[in-house]
């Protein structure tokens, strides 16, 4: 489908579906005239999801659904979809300052969902669930662990800070690995006073619950390396990729054809250079803020490396350093190289051994 110019040249009828928790609402809106054909809406449960293609029956078998949050609120629709090889369009959820006068309405939304599915040059489908669902759900988890660890030790690090110092002392001239062991360690004494007793209890659980999470974290780790290992062991292999950086370009891309060119992918990633021309100068780019920032930080992480360990890339560095490029410009540009030579890797399928 990613292929096609324009919707309305293969189907009859476009069912636009509005997700949300609870509900989903869907509006079925003829091809030809954009008029709407009827609407509904149902539970978001296996029952729903029948009473859907049930509506859509009695409407066209020449047709293809336009469904928001094919992600989120609606994976369980798009993946029973799925299982009947029915056609899905994936559209993004609008932001309610582009919604006329900041209209917002189920029903309303339904039909823009059809109609926009209809404008469009290129048409997006859902990411696969499988392994790239598998990845998408052990990184959601250790992104969780890791974030909270890091919680747990600046607060750790703060109540040292402020500590009795007798408490204190024992902490003076260790780095934050050694604070942790040491707070992990502590016992309460029964001559302690309040403070005190509550200081080192609070540290204490601080310093296990950092420990505890940092552990979680790696299990994370290694159940994602396995999954990129039997998937797309080729993404490894290439410089400054790890497991992390390696699932969340997976996630992002999902499977071939999904992505039309290496252009839309490096927009996805939010690396594609954005004019920023002034009177005269009409050479200059400027940051691309927008597209996946998880894939954005990937290629930063692997540009990052890539600087620091690979010849090729410090030759490039100083070349484009001598030419007049500030750091910011030039790790810009090795992004999008970078961004490039994903794309190509992802889009040829390694051969099996």
């Amino acid at each position: 489908m990613s292929s096609l110019t324009d919707l309305r040249e293969v189907v009859d009828v476009v069912i636009g579906v509005d997700t949300h928790v609870h509900t989903h609402s869907a509006a079925a809106v003829d091809a030809g005239t954009g008029g709407v054909l009827g609407e509904i809406t149902v539970e978001a449960t296996a029952d729903g999801y029948a009473r859907l293609v049930t509506f859509a029956d009695e409407h066209a078998r020449l047709r293809a659904w336009a469904i928001e949050g094919t992600g989120g609120h609606g994976a369980g629709l798009a993946r029973h979809l799925a299982e009947l090889e029915e056609v899905v369009v994936e559209l993004d959820r609008p932001q309610r300052a582009h919604r006329r006068n900041g209209a917002k309405s189920d029903p309303l939304d339904a039909i823009r969902a059809a109609r926009e599915a209809m404008s469009r040059t290129r048409l997006g489908t859902p990411r696969h669930g499988g392994d790239r669902q598998a990845l998408s759900v052990l990184l959601a988890a250790r992104r969780s662990a890791v974030e909270a660890a890091t919680n747990a030790q600046r607060q750790l690090f703060s109540l040292i800070i402020a500590a009795p110092e007798p408490i204190r002392g024992r902490f003076r001239g260790q780095k934050l690995p050694g604070m942790l062991t040491t707070a992990a360690g502590l016992r309460i004494h029964s001559s302690w006073d309040a403070e005190t007793t509550a200081t080192v209890t609070v540290l204490r659980c601080l310093a296990r619950r950092a420990r505890d999470l940092a552990r979680e974290a790696a299990e994370h780790e290694k159940a994602v390396l396995a999954i990129v290992r039997s998937w797309r062991p080729d993404l490894l292999a290439q410089p400054g990729v790890g497991p992390i950086v390696a699932a969340t370009v997976l996630c992002a891309w999902s499977h071939p054809g999904r992505i039309h060119s290496e252009a839309a992918f490096a927009m996805l990633a939010g690396v594609a250079p954005i004019p920023a021309t002034s009177g005269q100068v009409t050479t200059r780019h400027r940051l691309n803020r927008y597209g996946d920032r998880q894939l954005n930080r990937a290629l930063h992480t692997i540009a990052l490396s890539r600087i620091h360990y690979d010849t090729a890339t410090r030759d490039y560095v100083a070349r484009r350093t001598i030419e007049g490029k500030t750091p910011r410009e030039i790790k810009r540009c090795l992004k999008r190289y970078i961004a490039r030579d994903l794309y190509r890797l992802l889009e040829h399928q390694p051969s099996p051994a």
